[in-house]
């Protein structure tokens, strides 16, 4: 079975499935000892550091001139923005609902497709199935059993991660209009790099919060730069190389269901009937968002 041609892709979206749906439990542990902004850029700064001098120790190619400032703003976009509005929002909502609503990111994704020149046009499937998932996401804002408004932490939350997603879909076809030569993993090591550096002045001029150093804070910050930053993304940038697109895709899926499963279990995050068919609604809508997308792209 080991010999087989797609044995190591496959185990490599495994990685990606499970290791990326646990770093939103790892954000919300490494938010009980680091201040958001801060952890974004330490983060960042630590894992594209190991990437770089790992690529400089090898001597691989590393990019430069207009190719490393793509890479740069790219990493701005996707991690400074992308994740650092997740990061923001677990602070008001639980890890598994951040999980679940990042799911809706391919809507961001194919509209701002369709917005940038030469981009796919929006079908009307396509958009039947986004009004289908965000029909998924206003169920999330029902009011629990006993409350008589919504959940104010919750708006403002989901309001965060649009921005995220926003920033993630623009840095993403970003860079993949203006690729280089560098490796796909090489340059995420700069894009990580180039968020922790651009954050840091703001976090040395912004007042932050105190650390408040703890083993499982620190322990979480380590997992998030191991495998949410360095096996996760490589493990990503493979898969999307060796599997179908379709195919690698299922991970977001997964993602969410691996994030609420682990709010629940380690902070009894609440999750129930509301949410469980906001899920299954998101999904479909997801579902049917790729699917037709994929369609009239290949026409």
């Amino acid at each position: 079975m080991a010999r087989h041609p797609l044995f190591k892709p496959y185990l490599a979206l495994i990685a990606v499935c499970f290791f990326w749906g646990t770093t939103y439990l790892g954000i919300r542990m490494s938010l009980e000892s680091f201040p958001p902004l801060e952890l974004v850029c330490v983060r960042y700064l630590i894992s594209g550091s190991i990437l770089l001098l790992f690529a400089k120790a090898r001597g691989i190619y590393l990019p430069r001139g207009r190719e490393l400032a793509a890479a740069c703003f790219s990493g701005f976009l996707t991690l400074g923005i992308g994740n650092g509005a997740l990061v923001f929002s677990e602070v008001l909502i639980p890890s598994g609902i951040a999980g679940l609503i990042v799911t809706i990111s391919p809507f961001w994704m194919v509209g701002v497709e369709a917005l940038l020149p030469g981009g796919a046009r929006l079908h009307a499937p396509t958009i039947g199935g986004m009004a289908v998932g965000l029909l998924g996401a206003a169920l999330l804002f029902l009011p629990a059993a006993g409350a008589h408004s919504i959940d104010h932490n919750l708006l403002n939350g989901f309001l965060l991660l649009q921005i995220g997603m926003a920033g993630w879909s623009f840095g993403s076809i970003y860079q993949r209009r203006n690729a280089g030569r560098a490796h796909p993993v090489i340059a995420g090591g700069v894009q990580q790099l180039a968020a922790g550096v651009i954050l840091l002045p703001f976090v040395l001029a912004i007042p932050q919060p105190p650390v408040h150093w703890s083993s499982r804070g620190v322990l979480a910050l380590l997992y998030l730069v191991c495998f949410g930053s360095i096996v996760g993304y490589s493990a990503f940038v493979y898969t999307m190389d060796r599997l179908p697109v379709a195919i690698v895709s299922l991970y977001s899926y997964i993602n969410a269901v691996v994030a609420v499963l682990l709010g629940w279990l380690v902070y009894r995050e609440r999750f129930g009937v509301n949410e469980i068919f906001a899920m299954l609604i998101i999904f479909a809508g997801v579902a049917l968002v790729k699917r037709y997308s994929h369609r009239a792209a290949s026409r």
